[in-house]
């Protein structure tokens, strides 16, 4: 893939539309073409941020993973960015990165991933945005969840209030 080709699919990705041309060019020259087969690990939740991926080919579920095992909360394909939470939070990885499909990306390393939210406050803005949408599909999916469990809940105590003998 060419300079000029990553630069093209990076301009197309809402985080970067509004950066300068020279500036998105230097990105992508900083960039590293990666590619990872079905079931291959990005990155893995609690380990250090070092890079962002724009997804090019192929999709990538993000899963989380917890002491009762991992939950698949996402799947993501071309032009989606993944890892970029960890980075600018400045935390350990929050979720597992998993090929779901054969996956070519674009790994973006922090250092110049950062430099170019501090240049460009459009570009904070669009990540502002997509993470408080982020955040809004998180919290459906907790509701969600919360309902489920207490509706589960609520079954389990009338079943067995109906097993008991009356008094």
């Amino acid at each position: 893939m060419s300079l000029l080709q990553e630069y093209e699919l990076l301009r197309r990705v809402p985080f970067f539309a509004e950066i300068e041309p020279a500036k998105l060019k230097l990105l992508a020259f900083m960039s590293e073409r990666v590619g990872y087969d079905a079931g291959k690990v990005l990155c893995r939740q609690g380990d250090p941020a070092d890079a962002a991926y724009l997804i090019i080919e192929g999709e990538a579920d993000i899963i989380l993973e917890s002491l009762t095992g991992s939950i698949t909360v996402a799947t993501l394909g071309p032009n989606d960015i993944v890892g970029d939470m960890a980075i600018l939070g400045d935390v350990p990885r929050t979720a597992t990165v998993r090929a779901r499909t054969r996956l070519v990306a674009l790994r973006i390393a922090k250092d110049p991933f950062m430099r170019m939210v501090r240049e460009f406050p459009t570009m904070a803005i669009s990540i502002m945005r997509e993470l408080a949408h982020r955040l809004e599909l998180t919290n459906n999916q907790l509701r969600n969840a919360i309902s489920e469990v207490q509706r589960l809940r609520g079954a389990g105590v009338e079943h067995h209030s109906e097993a008991a003998p009356a008094e």
